[in-house]
């Protein structure tokens, strides 16, 4: 018989301080420097169609955040002080925060289709694995993508997603490369094997399945020992509170659920280290919320930090984009 979930309540902080970037918050993640991190605010309003990049620094909750030219799904920092790769609507580009400048070097993000746009992703090596997202959430013509840096080749993965969302690499013990991947209408999260090289996927195996829960899963991260996922939990309408739950990736067990309180739409975690231990930085949403709502869900859009056992050593690993 499992046990029940340790419970750990989140602090809200005091970002985003504006309507525009409470709406949307998403991506956060750790940079060079304790208690620095970036994160994406996808679209600035509901009929809004631009959003910004985030640079926060825990330590004084101060935030500066840069307009983008269109809604960003993500954006990592790059080698280069002040710049950044994103996924901005249908194109892969280089922005820089100095000069606000937009540089694409991969446009065609899922041309052969209607309203949809890039969405969550990860980076590793000279390579982004993205997904996009239909804007109606209706209909399964959003692509999955690998952008291999080796050969500068989009390829495309899936095309019969509705919400492509968390994104994450493991290997097994033979080397194997596995993609997690959560399409979150169908309330899963499923891998594939993932061969780079060859630009395919294997099967989905289904290592999650949350089907019969109220709340959807959004953006995820792995723990730093490979063994556990935590998900944020998108609980649609008013809550007294969200969730952002770890898993055992082998099990399935439910092992901690950090709350929200005030706030349950929650949409990404990440883990950036802060004065020597790994935190847990949460993005939450106003999306969706009538003004009513937002009075009733009054920490709405807020990020939160949680606290965790992971040690900040040095195995830790920041995303940087090499260039």
């Amino acid at each position: 018989m499992s046990s029940s979930p340790e419970i750990r309540v989140a602090t809200p902080l005091n970002v985003p301080d504006s309507d525009a970037l409470r709406f949307l918050p998403e991506g956060p993640m750790a940079m060079v420097g304790d208690g620095k991190l970036s994160w994406v605010g996808i679209q600035h309003g509901a009929n809004v169609t631009h959003g910004s990049i985030n640079v926060l620094d825990l330590a004084t909750q101060q935030n500066q955040s840069f307009d983008l030219p269109g809604r960003p799904g993500f954006a990592f920092a790059c080698q280069t002080a002040g710049k950044f790769v994103a996924g901005v609507e249908r194109s892969l580009g280089i922005f820089d925060t100095k000069t606000g400048e937009w540089s694409t070097f991969c446009d065609g993000v899922d041309e052969d289709v209607t309203n949809t746009i890039i969405n969550d992703g990860l980076a590793f090596d000279d390579n982004l694995i993205f997904g996009t997202k239909d804007l109606a959430f209706a209909e399964k013509k959003a692509g999955l993508y690998l952008y291999r840096g080796s050969d500068q080749k989009l390829i495309r993965l899936r095309d019969d997603q509705i919400c492509s969302n968390g994104k994450m690499l493991r290997r097994d013990e033979s080397g194997q490369l596995f993609l997690i991947d959560i399409d979150s209408p169908t309330r899963t999260i499923v891998e594939y094997s993932l061969d780079v090289a060859a630009g395919t996927i294997g099967e989905p195996r289904v290592v999650l399945d949350l089907t019969d829960d109220p709340g959807v899963p959004d953006g995820a991260i792995l723990t730093p020992d490979g063994t556990g996922i935590i998900v944020a939990i998108f609980h649609p309408g008013v809550a007294d509170q969200g969730e952002t739950r770890l898993y055992d990736l082998a099990s399935g067990e439910l092992r901690t659920v950090w709350q929200t309180p005030g706030s349950p739409q929650n949409t990404c975690p990440s883990l950036v280290p802060h004065e020597g231990k790994l935190k847990l930085i949460i993005t939450t949403a106003v999306e969706n919320f009538s003004a009513d709502e937002q009075t009733q869900c009054p920490n709405a859009g807020r990020l939160f930090v949680g606290e965790t056992d992971f040690a900040a050593d040095e195995s830790f690993e920041r995303t940087v984009w090499p260039v």
